[in-house]
């Protein structure tokens, strides 16, 4: 049990296999319906166990001048992404999947923010990708990490923190 944002929840992890078992869509399927698409497969993958109650479920990525990035394999593929988005303007977007089980019916949303990063010194790249706090994060960074100079041109900051509060707060509201 987790606590946080005034909702008590409990995390229940849907298989890794729904994210890697889920490619882009053949026929330009876009960054906002991918993301969409992985989170109702995550959503699913929490019903399928049977569980009754709300069902969130998100999943995030970021994209830079077309590329889109999830999150690093290992230390090289981090910082190829963290040069990537040096001294750029990059786009995070969240799918969210919201689901009252058995109730209703999923309600589905995508949030966007926009980001600008600093171009890195040699020596912030290197003490982040040293630091680790690159594991697990789409674009491999994070806004709330210290040291990387990262600024919110538009949207929210918990957007790019991979759970947008607002958005949330109106797909609750309209599940009601």
């Amino acid at each position: 049990m987790a606590r946080g944002a005034g909702w008590d929840v409990t995390v229940i992890g849907p298989e890794e296999a729904v994210e890697a078992a889920q490619p882009p869509q053949a026929g330009g399927e876009s960054l906002a319906a991918y993301v969409q698409r992985l989170a109702r497969a995550k959503a699913e993958a929490v019903v399928a166990t049977g569980v009754e109650g709300m069902v969130v479920a998100c999943d995030t990525l970021g994209e830079v001048e077309g590329a889109v990035l999830g999150k690093p394999a290992d230390a090289a593929d981090a910082r190829r992404m963290l040069l990537a988005l040096s001294g750029r303007r990059h786009r995070v977007l969240t799918g969210v999947c919201v689901w009252d089980r058995p109730h209703g019916r999923p309600r589905e949303a995508v949030a966007e923010s926009l980001l600008e990063m600093a171009p890195l010194s040699d020596d912030v790249l290197d003490w982040y990708l040293a630091s680790g706090l690159w594991r697990g994060k789409a674009g491999a960074c994070g806004f709330q990490d210290e040291r990387l100079p990262l600024t919110l041109v538009a949207g929210s900051p918990s957007n790019v923190v991979g759970l947008p509060l607002e958005l949330l707060r109106e797909l609750l509201r309209e599940v009601g």
